[in-house]
């Protein structure tokens, strides 16, 4: 068959259970879709019917590693694009793409959206604010650091997710120890200065560089004391008119404009300091937000962004335009956490704005819409205290992200 009339062909990597809508509109629109996962995901709910080939490999694989699967795989089928639906998957994409030379984020562009120090460097270079900061390599720069920014302090992988692997440093004396238990992968950690307040979150939709969508949202719980300490998970949509939704929204597109987004979806946090209400830049990813908060989009602005980014893909594969569909005026938000019953009984609550409610084994979770934001802020408010008193159970911080 000529490459005029075949099928253009996406491989997607994921070593976690998550993209399944990316999977299906991708081949929906056309394209040859092929999923490579882990072996313990073979049986997890993957839509087959949109799979033209379904790989799996050993876990824990480093990036090179994955690369060399990926080149036994391109001996026999032709691989057009290359998407990594899980955070801890777009280094060894970008890899892939470098060493093929396919379009999309390489291993540079990918590191703004992956390490922390890099993201925090471009951004501070680009007049964004940021928590103070610094990078863990020579001892006076540290002691330095601690010196004359204010502690408590944040040790952070510059490469992680999800809040985890963060410690806190209330004292200076406190980071060596820390250190020293990091051995050589201390380097590939980040110091930074604790800014106390409220973490928002925008979801984002870019296409040749312009910010086409932009989702401001909050958190209820900061997610790096919810996944330490334990506790409710919860997100709602800002009002756009509000001051604080218009702030988010420009510093958003600053952010990504000094990061060098080109086309692609963003999950993007920044902190509003308790101390003088500014918003401070946290971290971004070239990814969907997890938790569910795809389904919270979709449910406020009719949109999911799994959805529109297998649009993105597919646009750029054909050398077509990507337009955005209408988006519907409208507020969602979830409350979700781990439960102690095996399948949590959510009946009680039966509002008419739940639109979603989750099955999923030991977790409890639901996602109510309206038209009117107050409506959702009441209703997540009074589904958090519930939820802590019904379900709520507290187990040890993952080594990766949920979905």
């Amino acid at each position: 068959m000529s490459d005029l009339k075949r099928k253009p062909s996406i491989l997607c990597i994921s070593t976690y259970e998550k993209g399944q809508p990316f999977l299906r509109e991708a081949a929906d629109l056309g394209c040859d879709v092929m999923l490579l996962t882990v072996d313990r995901l073979s049986g997890g709910d993957w839509p087959r019917e949109s799979l033209t080939e379904f790989f799996t490999m050993n876990e824990g694989r480093s990036p090179v590693e994955i690369l060399n699967t990926v080149m036994e795989i391109a001996r026999t089928h032709r691989i057009d694009r290359v998407v990594a639906l899980d955070e801890f998957d777009l280094e060894a994409a970008a890899l892939i793409r470098e060493h093929m030379r396919l379009p999309g984020m390489g291993e540079s562009s990918t590191r703004n959206f992956r390490d922390k120090l890099a993201m925090r460097t471009a951004a501070r270079q680009a007049g964004i604010a940021v928590p103070e900061f610094t990078g863990v390599f020579l001892r006076e720069d540290l002691r330095e650091f601690m010196a004359s920014v204010s502690g408590p302090w944040l040790l952070k992988p510059r490469s992680s997710a999800a809040a985890i692997g963060i410690r806190t440093i209330a004292w200076a004396d406190e980071l060596w120890p820390a250190l020293d238990e990091l051995g050589d992968m201390q380097s590939h950690s980040i110091l930074e200065q604790f800014i106390p307040g409220e973490v928002y979150h925008v979801e984002g939709i870019t296409w040749n560089r312009e910010l086409l969508f932009s989702a401001p949202h909050k958190y209820g719980q900061p997610p790096m004391q919810t996944m330490h300490h334990g506790g409710i998970f919860s997100t709602r949509a800002l009002p756009p008119g509000s001051n604080d939704a218009r702030e988010l929204v420009n510093v958003h597109r600053e952010v990504l404009s000094a990061l060098g987004m080109v086309s692609g979806v963003t999950h993007t946090e920044f902190i509003q300091s308790n101390a003088d209400g500014r918003f401070f830049f946290l971290e971004t990813a070239a990814r969907v937000g997890g938790a569910y908060i795809a389904d919270v989009v979709q449910f406020a602005n009719g949109i999911n962004p799994w959805v529109e980014w297998a649009r993105l893909e597919v646009a750029a594969l054909g050398g077509r335009p990507y337009v955005l569909p209408f988006v519907q005026p409208g507020f969602a938000g979830s409350v979700i956490c781990l439960a102690r019953q095996q399948e949590p009984d959510t009946s009680s609550f039966n509002d008419p704005e739940i639109v979603l409610r989750l099955h999923k084994h030991h977790h409890a979770g639901i996602i109510v819409r309206s038209e009117s934001a107050e409506r959702v802020e009441a209703l997540i408010s009074d589904y958090t205290s519930r939820f802590v008193e019904q379900f709520l159970a507290v187990e040890p911080v993952p080594d990766r992200p949920t979905a």
